[in-house]
């Protein structure tokens, strides 16, 4: 039987990978300060981001893979308020 190699990612991995400060307060803070997300407006294309960033944005949720999972969540928590 094969088994899929599903890797659970944080949100401070995936703010490191944005160059961002990833440690708990500062992460709570980028989205304190960034919420809510207008629901019109794509993760990707939120006006906060580098442009390094929203292109790294768009790849993780456009391949679907494991990062996928936690940009989605990143997605969610800044729509809420």
């Amino acid at each position: 039987m094969k088994y899929m190699d599903k890797t659970f990612h944080r949100f401070s991995e995936l703010f490191a990978q944005l160059g961002l400060p990833a440690d708990v307060a500062s992460i709570r803070s980028f989205i304190e300060a960034h919420s809510p997300l207008d629901g019109a407006v794509r993760i990707e294309e939120a006006s906060f981001w580098t442009p390094a960033q929203a292109r790294l944005l768009g790849e993780l949720i456009a391949q679907d893979a494991d990062w996928a999972e936690v940009a989605d969540r990143l997605n969610a928590a800044l729509r809420r308020r």
